[in-house]
């Protein structure tokens, strides 16, 4: 390759990753959800999903030692006491310490797993020092939040349509949502989840977080975005017919910037008990996009 054409490759990798680097996708942070093509977990956005990362690891690479062993005891096998080079076969009915390995083994790993399984469970259950807390109720087939620390102000989250997104993020169609759910950079969230009406689950998979919203119950969760961005998640309940309509939009931001959106938030969703009671006759004002959820109930 002459020096020219190395010079000319070199310019235009280069403007490919400013290219990159400059997109709205980009801009905005970091994007916690699926890609094309994509092999293993989503990238870590928190605490919580980097242990969860951590503890998959390991259980990764127990299961590839035991798939290895177990291949190479069985290829050994295969060819040791082939009937060729083994014509009279052996009539040993056991054998001791064949028997209490293959037991004990076993159990050792087990208990390997356990440890950090265990430790990792009461990890996500919930955080005894919670900057902020959060209110998630699961709706046929929508999300409820409410910020009871700033306000009690709450509001719904629907799915936004395909054609209200712009083209470089037609791709989160059925991610992308109306109203994100927004929480400050580096706070730990106190995520109190129930349900309005059947089983929903609320999960957030870069945040590592999943917690069952049921009818009658709040049950206690956490997460922590490290990172500003907008991390992706949907129902994984199946829930009914449009169980599938229910997206989840999370958006890390700056503590000052926080704290700006939820003075603006405070005005924008001020609760329906505040406002005068509408005129019966009048017909409920409708976004477009709970238009396209109440056509699809």
């Amino acid at each position: 390759m002459r020096l020219s054409d190395a010079k000319r490759l070199w310019a235009a990798m280069l403007g490919l990753v400013l290219a990159i680097a400059a997109s709205p996708v980009l801009a905005q942070g970091m994007v916690g959800a699926p890609q094309s093509w994509g092999m293993g977990l989503q990238e870590s956005g928190g605490p919580i999903k980097e242990a969860i990362t951590s503890f998959n690891s390991l259980v990764f690479w127990i299961i590839v030692v035991i798939t290895v062993f177990v291949l190479v005891l069985l290829a050994w096998c295969v060819f040791r006491y082939r009937a060729e080079v083994n014509p009279t076969p052996s009539r040993t009915s056991h054998n001791t310490l064949l028997e209490v390995a293959w037991t004990v083994v076993p159990v050792l790993i087990l208990v390997v797993i356990a440890i950090p399984s265990f430790r990792l469970i009461y990890y996500q259950d919930r955080t005894p020092d919670a900057d902020i807390t959060i209110s998630v109720q699961g709706r046929q087939w929508y999300w409820n939040y409410t910020y009871p620390d700033h306000g009690n102000f709450n509001f719904d989250s629907y799915p936004l349509a395909e054609d209200q997104l712009p083209p470089e993020q037609r791709h989160l169609f059925r991610l992308a949502v109306d109203n994100e759910l927004v929480i400050p950079i580096g706070a730990n969230v106190r995520v109190i989840t129930t349900g309005y009406d059947v089983i929903h689950s609320f999960f957030v998979p870069a945040l590592g977080i999943q917690r069952y919203t049921i009818p009658g119950r709040a049950l206690e969760t956490w997460m922590r975005a490290d990172r500003e961005g907008v991390f992706y998640g949907q129902c994984n309940q199946i829930c009914g017919t449009n169980h599938w309509f229910m997206p989840i939009a999370v958006r890390a931001v700056p503590p000052a910037e926080f704290e700006t959106w939820v003075a603006a938030a405070r005005t924008r969703f001020a609760r329906a008990d505040d406002a005068p009671a509408p005129v019966q006759a009048a017909a409920p004002e409708q976004t477009d996009s709970l238009q396209i959820a109440e056509a699809r109930r």
